[in-house]
């Protein structure tokens, strides 16, 4: 029987809609669905079919996904946003019914990873290393300089400032909505990839170094199989409850790991991961499937670098009418 993928928000995961097309060809084939908001998104028009649905924010939205996995015979829903996690994570129970499994973590555990201040608290408290943060309220007369500020609740770089003095403070402090401020991290960056199953236990665990990062995206990078970084996100899994894919953010500070953010979510840099040979979309469907999936901690290529470019989708405007613009939408993707 085939296997059916649907992933939310598809716009620009071209990669991890083709990572899934090629893991579910391997179960008796199957067909990735993608959802958007827009029907120029790429992801659009790499998916074997796609519809347009609301905004997260729509009371509707979980209705009209249930009802397109319904039809489309979907046996995995991928969230890929952080708009929805916390949604899906209170509707796992509700698709399951159905036989759906949704590859995301409980609500409790995305609403504390939704909260950058609340998640460097967490950590902190059961002695894990994280960034030191603060409320601007909250903020001590002596913080050191430089600082980091950005939205508590954000993503990518969106809102995202260095703070080196007072005068730089005061104005940030207004100018971003709902501002954490946290210690600044010297040190090289990392994204943590890591996939549980959906007990909670860590399956595959990828650190990459983010070279270069345009737009919060790793733009180029390489993996790093280095235990320190490897144990932190194994550490994370026994103090917070998983399910599916998980990116956490770090930074090496004197050898030492120490967390700015935990995303449950797959990463925009997953493509080097995948390239790297920890397989994660492959290892969510075979777990779906039924199939036993072992642990593979520490088992990928180190040292693989990927330097990423722009593609371009060409889409002919006159077809772009349909309400919800299903499949068959002859589209060639260039370089």
């Amino acid at each position: 029987m085939s296997l059916n993928v649907l992933i939310t928000a598809g716009s620009r995961r071209v990669p991890l809609v083709r990572a899934f097309q090629r893991a579910v060809s391997q179960h008796r084939g199957g067909n990735v669905i993608v959802t958007d908001v827009n029907p120029l998104s790429p992801a659009v028009h790499a998916a074997n079919r796609a519809y347009r649905v609301p905004l997260a924010s729509d009371p509707g939205y979980l209705d009209a996904v249930l009802e397109i996995a319904l039809g489309e015979r979907v046996s995995l829903v991928v969230p890929t946003i952080d708009d929805e996690l916390v949604l899906f994570g209170r509707a796992v129970a509700r698709f399951r019914e159905h036989g759906i499994r949704v590859a995301v973590s409980p609500a409790q555990t995305s609403e504390l990873c939704e909260d950058k201040y609340a998640t460097c608290r967490f950590l902190v408290e059961r002695g894990i290393p994280a960034a030191a943060s603060w409320l601007p309220g909250d903020l001590p007369a002596d913080a050191p300089f430089p600082l980091f500020i950005k939205p508590r609740r954000g993503r990518g770089s969106v809102g995202a400032y260095a703070v080196r003095n007072q005068r730089e403070l005061d104005f940030f402090v207004d100018y971003v909505a709902d501002p954490v401020v946290q210690g600044f991290l010297e040190g090289p960056e990392f994204t943590i990839d890591m996939l549980c199953d959906f007990s909670g236990q860590p399956l595959s665990i990828v650190p990459r170094l983010r070279d270069v990062i345009r737009a919060g995206v790793s733009d180029r990078g390489r993996t790093v199989n280095d235990p320190v970084l490897i144990q932190v996100a194994r550490t994370c899994a026994s103090v917070l409850q998983f399910a599916g894919a998980v990116n956490i953010q770090c930074r090496l500070v004197n050898g030492q790991p120490v967390i700015f953010e935990i995303n449950p979510r797959f990463s925009g840099g997953i493509p080097l991961t995948i390239q790297a040979g920890a397989d994660l979309p492959r290892m969510l469907v075979d777990l779906v499937a039924g199939t036993r999936v072992p642990q593979s901690i520490g088992r990928f290529r180190d040292n693989l670098w990927m330097a990423s470019y722009e593609t371009s989708v060409f889409v002919d405007g006159t077809r772009l009418d349909l309400p919800d613009y299903q499949a068959g939408l002859d589209v060639a993707e260039v370089a």
